[in-house]
């Protein structure tokens, strides 16, 4: 009798794991993005995809304080060296207006300061040779949760996954999104519809979903990154299972962050050992205004059950599962969580 008890036990709390995972795998939030990966994983990715990318053409758009030749042929009086403004204008004598050259190509300014030339009556047929001599353009500027932030000199516009990759991927931290902040009018610039209106130099912010990146074709996701741009990769909050749980770990906060709960970090967990006491369970938060560590008793044995409220989880909560033997570890202190915790695996959530 006592062995088929056992084998019983051993049965209901396969049984409980099995119905855990399909609840929350079929979940629609779960649905999208059931499958856990490492940031080393999505970097390797992301280094696949900066091999593919042949995005070597691009011509260099000149930027604010560049050197440039300018060569009129057989007009030597408008021939020189000029160094772009702060604002992105150079100056050439008799031409009446000043020049807007950054955002431009060295092709697009040489046109359009023969059409400058011919309209003012200086230059019958001009034919003018734009060379840039140096380059002080601002850099592409990469902060925030990546394994090496950086400032990245580049003569040409890159893509969004060469950027990351240049900085060796995200790091473990990172959060579901990438941020790109602009200047608006260089933007404009760059598209050859350059405003008059100096009110338009405004930040503009595009944000990339990563996963977006690196699992889908659409090329609106790779952007073009380009001298001035600011990269940031904010960091995701992370939610720690330790205790008997199957695999600790702990877990990035990313693109589910909203419907984070002990449920379905149970799950992630892939479940409780044999050896668990899910009814004793605790989450350890930390107040965020007295600094002190609050523990709020969890039973999930209710929870797996459907018996019992799912608790929402937040950035930095641990999820403490007590086994038989260590049940009363929490009650010497807190500190004894913060150490299981260090070490863990960090895990994301991953795309199909």
């Amino acid at each position: 009798m006592l062995h088929n008890k056992g084998v019983f036990i051993i049965l209901g709390k396969v049984c409980l794991l099995a119905a855990l995972v399909i609840l929350v795998v079929a979940s629609p939030s779960f649905a999208q993005q059931p499958r856990l990966e490492s940031a080393d994983q999505t970097n390797s990715r992301l280094r696949d995809l900066a091999r593919l990318d042949d995005n070597s053409g691009g011509d260099y758009r000149i930027g604010s304080g560049d050197l440039l030749a300018v060569d009129v042929f057989d007009v030597p009086q408008l021939s020189r060296e000029v160094r772009v403004s702060e604002t992105g204008y150079i100056a050439l004598p008799l031409l009446p207006v000043r020049v807007l050259a950054r955002g431009l190509t060295g092709a697009q300014l040489e046109e359009k300061l023969s059409e400058l030339l011919q309209s003012n009556g200086l230059v019958t047929h001009p034919e003018v040779t734009v060379t840039i001599k140096e380059q002080r353009s601002l850099p592409i500027t990469v902060i925030g949760s990546v394994k090496m932030p950086q400032v990245i000199q580049s003569s040409r516009p890159m893509s969004l996954v060469e950027v990351l990759s240049r900085c060796g991927g995200i790091a473990d931290d990172a959060g579901s999104n990438v941020i790109i902040t602009r200047d608006k009018f260089l933007e404009e610039s760059r598209t050859n519809s350059a405003p008059a209106d100096a009110s338009l130099d405004m930040p503009q912010t595009l944000t990339v979903n990563i996963w977006d990146l690196i699992n889908k074709t659409d090329p609106q996701n790779n952007l073009l990154v380009s001298g001035g741009d600011v990269v940031t990769v904010p960091r995701g909050g992370i939610v720690y299972v330790v205790g008997a749980v199957t695999h600790p770990g702990g877990f990035v906060l990313a693109n589910d962050a909203d419907q984070m709960t002990t449920f379905k970090a149970l799950a992630l967990a892939q479940g409780t050992l044999s050896t668990a006491k899910p009814n004793e369970a605790v989450i350890l938060r930390k107040d965020p205004v007295t600094g002190k560590n609050q523990e709020i008793p969890v039973d999930l044995r209710k929870v797996m059950q459907r018996k019992g409220g799912d608790t929402k989880l937040v950035a930095n909560d641990i999820l403490f599962v007590p086994d038989s033997a260590g049940k009363h570890a929490l009650h010497r202190t807190g500190d004894i969580l913060l150490t299981l915790t260090s070490g863990v695996a960090l895990l994301r959530l991953g795309a199909l």
